[in-house]
C-alpha cells in the first residue's frame, strides 16, 4: 500500500505517492497561486494529487492515507490551519474539507514539522530519535523531533527556532521582535550582509560574480566570489556562518540532540560551510565535557523532505 504527501507551498503545491521504502513513485505539481479560498485551494490539492496517482500507475485504492505539510500553525485535536500568514488562512476546517475530497484519512502538519520527520526517518537522522532540522531559506525554518516524535508544544505552535533573538534590539522581524536569528542566519540574510558589503567596497570579486547587478546576488555568486578568493566575499561569509552557529550553539544548548541537519540551497556548499560552523558551535557549547555531542550534518532529501514527512504523517 501506499502514501500521498503533500508540501503545501505559497507558490507551489508537490505532490507525491510514497511506497513502503519511503520512496516516491509519483508525482504531481500544481500552482497554489495564493492567497485564494481555501475550498480553492484544496482543490487544487486534489488536483495535484491525481497526477502522482496518474504517474505512479495506481489507484486510490491502493492509497491508505494523505498527509500534508502547510505553512503555519495546525491545530492536531481538531484539524483546523489555525492560522497560515502566506495562504491568509485563519481557522479553516481543513482535515474535514480535505478528507471529502480523498475519501482518505488525511493528517496535517506544519511544512517545517513535516520535513524534519521526514529527514529523521528517511533522510540524513538515519531513524534517530531526538533530533531538529533546520532550512536556511527565505526565514529560518525549524523542525523539532523528540523521542521519534514532532514536538509541537502545548498549543501546537512549538519549534519555531527562527525567531529567538541572537542580538537583542537589534535588526526588526517581520515577526515584531527584534534580531530574530532568521534576519541574521536566513540565505535572504547572507544576500543582504552581502549587498551591504559590497557598497562599501567597489573592488570586490562579488561586483563580477553578479554581473554588476544587485539584484542578482544570491547565494552562487556570493560563494562563486569567495572561492575566487575575495577578501570582502569572506568576511562576508564568516560572518555569516557565525551567525548560523551561534544560533546553533543554542538549539544544542537547549535540546541536546542526536543530530542536527541544515538544509537549504545553501547547504549545498558541503564541507566548506559545515566544518566551521561545527568549530564555532564548539566554543559555545555548553555540553564541552560531555560524552555524547550533537552531530551537525547536511540534510539530505532537499526538496522531498517536505512530501516524504508529511506522508509518514499519522496520528
Amino acid at each position: 500500500m501506499f502514501r500521498i504527501g503533500v508540501d503545501l507551498g505559497g507558490t507551489n503545491i508537490a505532490v507525491g505517492v510514497i511506497d513502503e521504502n519511503y520512496k516516491i513513485i509519483g508525482r504531481g505539481k500544481v500552482k497554489t497561486n495564493a492567497p485564494r479560498p481555501a475550498e480553492e485551494i484544496f482543490d487544487s490539492i486534489k488536483e495535484a494529487a491525481d497526477l502522482a496517482i496518474a504517474d505512479a500507475g495506481i489507484s486510490y485504492d491502493d492509497v491508505v492515507c494523505v498527509g500534508i505539510g502547510t505553512p503555519g500553525s495546525v491545530n492536531k485535536d481538531t484539524g483546523a490551519i489555525e492560522f497560515s500568514n502566506n495562504l491568509k488562512f485563519h481557522n479553516v476546517p481543513a482535515k474535514q474539507m480535505l478528507e471529502e475530497r480523498f475519501r482518505k484519512p488525511v493528517y496535517l502538519e506544519n511544512d517545517a514539522n513535516a520535513a524534519a520527520l521526514g529527514e529523521a526517518v528517511a533522510g540524513c537522522g538515519n531513524g534517530v530519535k531526538n533530533f531538529v532540522a533546520v532550512t536556511l531559506g527565505t526565514g529560518v525554518g525549524s523542525g523539532i523531533i523528540i523521542d521519534g516524535k514532532i514536538y509541537r508544544g502545548s498549543n501546537f505552535c512549538g519549534g519555531e527556532m527562527g525567531h529567538m533573538v541572537i542580538n537583542v534590539d537589534g535588526i526588526p522581524c517581520n515577526c515584531g521582535r527584534k534580531g530574530c536569528w532568521e534576519k541574521y542566519a536566513s540565505a535572504t540574510a547572507l544576500v543582504s550582509q552581502a549587498v551591504e558589503a559590497m557598497e562599501g567596497n567597489r573592488d570586490s570579486l562579488l561586483w563580477k560574480t553578479c554581473n554588476g547587478d544587485l539584484n542578482k546576488v544570491d547565494g552562487k555568486s556570493i560563494f562563486d566570489a569567495l572561492d575566487m578568493g575575495d577578501e570582502v566575499a569572506k568576511a562576508v561569509v564568516d560572518r555569516y556562518l557565525y551567525y548560523v552557529s551561534i544560533g546553533l550553539a543554542n538549539v544544542i544548548n537547549a535540546l541536546q540532540p542526536e543530530a542536527v541537519c541544515i538544509g537549504g540551497g545553501i547547504s549545498g556548499q558541503g564541507e566548506k560551510i559545515l566544518k566551521p560552523i561545527r568549530d564555532m558551535v564548539k566554543t559555545e557549547r555548553y555540553s564541552v565535557y560531555a560524552e555524547k555531542q550533537a552531530a551537525i550534518i547536511p540534510a539530505a532529501l532537499g526538496n522531498d523532505a517536505g512530501i516524504i514527512g508529511a506522508a509518514l504523517l499519522d496520528d
